[in-house]
């Protein structure tokens, strides 16, 4: 076994890396960027090196600085983790050519599998089936217009060199195909170097079902089952399970095959992960489903926990035993399942912006008390704690939730229970959002497809997690039990209402869902709050919780905890029920004159693609005026309003800073004025 590994990546996967590796008894050495400096993996391993600037062009992605650092450190293998350089063959033969193991499959397996047209043409002489598509190698604009037009729309155009959801666009009619492949290609260079795209019919009411694969190199091969990831949000995994619900056996047999050909056709060894596209004529039809080929990934997936948790396996063990060249640990008949995973992806992202990416510092970070549950039950992978700051140069996941159940319907009880006590404040996240799901009908009875969050958009979306009362009275009692620690202050020096003789009334006014709120708080003297909102009026007494920052509130016949974190003026709130934030209506009325002025700003960092408006141009609401590469995606710039465009501050290919100005837009004069 190694002594010594390094592990090229960043975030949770490079600390769950090395919680193996410890386990082991196994040396670790991190490396790092300059944003990553104080980042938790660089704390958790033995050693670290630092190998670059901020930017992952200047750092993870320099195969290089890796292999030096590796050897400098005295390692003797390198584990890629995922992203970054995992699925890269030049970089697996480069360490192989250093004299390191490279913790993954050999470069001619990766590079076989690299590019999804020359795999499909590997996977259809090895018979595994394809969906009906144009994978060519030929790359006119006017070429794959017709070859989308033969097949039918919709059509799927993907990057022939991508993963993770980027470089990929759905095509509804011919009429939006180049516009659609313009973007795609740009998204395609922008992230994997590479424009070539391929062409495939979008399978209706799909599924997306994976299966987990092992070789070693000893020609042994099994599988570890499979996963459903069908619930996604821009191509990426929202929420992944296993095993997949419906699946009989004799279509987990036949995948199973699939994937283990897929895998013996290109000589593969390590962990990978075979990708199926299967489609459904209804749901909960598992007699109706039929499975189609989709791509393999030559890596670790981030859904991994899940397949762990109904074995009992350690696949990050199994990786390091395979490139010692030991056997694999087990037999295909050795290997069974027990229980029922769901694994939730926890991203520092806005869901009501269209999951645009959040950056900043993560004031608060508090995650489930793993000990409450049955041992075993609930998991949080992450890469982050309090304190640290997430920044815009790396994917925006911070942790990875797992829960396990002996049935579908335990793990997802056990699911609500753990992303109710998952508290994050003053950065977005889409941990409501991932509750709102797993609440829906759809996904309590298993009717999935990869359409789910659009079909079940009403539910998910502009939802208010707390109750407006709840939320108000949360607020304004941490307030008082704030104000009430001044106690030792004089009478004059405390904000409580006190006075000396009658009671005072004080009125709070606040935003929260987008909605302006007022209460009106009475002071008595034996300490009981009287709060009126929307004329009703609602007795207060508030304590205390166990929690640091917990509440035990008594609010008329109900009673109820609550977390409560400020920070500037803004209260956040913690409830079983749900979660939001309040914060004061004068910020409203600032963010109002700012949209009134016409200003439209970058949402995060990153660089200006393209300006696609003239000063002089009248444009409508909702029209894209441009277009921004931030967080490895494509963003569209749009008008919050009809109007004229009055300045364009800058131009294409220029860097800007989160919140910089882009374009000043003055509103259209009424039509009647203009007569």
């Amino acid at each position: 076994m190694f002594t010594t590994i390094l592990i090229a990546n960043r975030g949770e996967i490079a600390c769950r890396v090395a919680s193996t590796a410890r386990r082991m008894g196994i040396r670790t050495v991190a490396v790092y960027s300059d944003a990553d400096a104080r980042a938790l993996h660089v704390r958790q391993c033995d050693a670290a090196v630092h190998i670059g600037g901020s930017a992952a062009a200047d750092s993870y992605l320099r195969g290089d600085a890796i292999i030096a650092a590796a050897k400098a450190s005295g390692a003797q293998a390198v584990h890629p983790g995922y992203g970054f350089l995992s699925e890269n063959a030049d970089f697996a033969q480069a360490c192989v050519d250093a004299g390191l193991v490279f913790i993954g499959p050999p470069p001619h397996a990766m590079r076989a599998m690299g590019l999804k047209a020359q795999a499909k043409a590997l996977m259809a002489r090895a018979g595994v089936p394809l969906v009906p598509g144009y994978h060519g190698e030929k790359q006119d604009a006017a070429l794959l217009q017709y070859e989308a037009d033969r097949m039918g729309y919709p059509v799927l155009i993907k990057a022939s060199a991508g993963g993770g959801g980027k470089g990929m666009r759905i095509v509804e009619k011919a009429g939006d195909f180049a516009d659609a492949l313009a973007s795609c290609q740009r998204e395609a260079v922008s992230s994997f170097g590479n424009g070539a795209v391929l062409i495939e019919k979008y399978v209706q009411r799909p599924r997306h079902i994976e299966v987990q694969v092992f070789g070693d190199s000893h020609g042994n091969y099994v599988h570890v089952f499979e996963r459903d990831c069908s619930v996604q949000r821009r191509h990426q995994k929202v929420l992944e399970e296993a095993p997949a619900p419906g699946m009989t056996e004799t279509l987990r047999v036949q995948m199973g095959a699939a994937a283990v050909a897929a895998a013996r056709a290109v000589g593969y060894v390590g962990a990978g992960t075979v990708e199926f596209i299967v489609e459904q004529r209804g749901y909960h039809q598992p007699e109706s489903m039929q499975f189609f080929f989709m791509e393999m990934n030559t890596r670790l997936q981030v859904e991994h926990p899940v397949t762990e948790a109904i074995t009992g396996l350690d696949l990050v063990e199994w990786q390091l035993r395979v490139a010692c060249g030991e056997p694999l640990p087990l037999r295909q008949d050795q290997l069974q399942i027990n229980g029922h995973a769901i694994e939730a992806r926890i991203c520092a992202e806005d869901p009501e912006k269209n999951f645009l990416p959040a950056v900043g510092p993560l004031a608060v970070f508090r995650t489930p008390d793993c000990t409450r549950f049955t041992p075993g039950a609930v998991r949080m992978d992450s890469g982050v704690v309090a304190g640290d700051s997430i920044s815009p140069f790396y994917d925006p996941m911070l942790a990875k939730l797992i829960v396990h159940g002996h049935t579908r319907a335990e793990a997802l009880a056990r699911m609500d229970a753990a992303l109710a006590q998952t508290h994050v404040a003053d950065i977005a996240t889409n941990v409501q959002f991932l509750r709102h799901v797993i609440a829906t009908p759809a996904f309590a009875s298993a009717a999935l497809d990869t359409a789910l969050i659009t079909r079940e958009a009403a539910g998910l979306f502009g939802q208010d997690a707390l109750g407006a009362h709840r939320a108000m009275a949360s607020a304004v009692a941490q307030l008082l039990l704030d104000e009430r620690a001044l106690e030792s202050a004089d009478p004059f020096s405390r904000r409580d209402g006190w006075q000396s003789h009658g009671e005072t009334l004080r009125r709070f006014d606040w935003i929260h869902a987008d909605a302006a709120l007022a209460s009106t708080l009475r002071y008595a003297h034996d300490g009981t709050y009287f709060l009126q909102m929307e004329d009703k009026v609602h007795i207060l007494q508030v304590e205390r919780g166990e929690a640091p920052f917990g509440l035990h509130i008594r609010w008329g016949p109900q009673e109820w905890r609550a977390d409560v974190d400020w920070m500037d003026g803004v209260a956040y709130v913690f409830t079983p029920k749900g979660a939001g934030s309040i914060r004061p209506a004068d910020l409203r009325a600032q963010y109002q004159a700012e949209v009134a002025h016409g200003g439209l700003h970058a949402p995060m960092p990153g660089k200006v693609l393209q300006i696609l408006v003239r000063v002089g141009e009248q444009v409508v609401a909702g029209q894209t005026l441009a277009l921004m590469d931030a967080m490895k995606m494509e963003h569209s710039i749009r008008a919050p309003f009809a109007g004229v465009v009055a300045e364009l501050l800058y131009a294409g290919g220029e860097q800007v800073a989160q919140g910089a100005a882009l374009i000043r837009l003055d509103p259209a004069e009424p039509a009647s004025a203009a007569a």
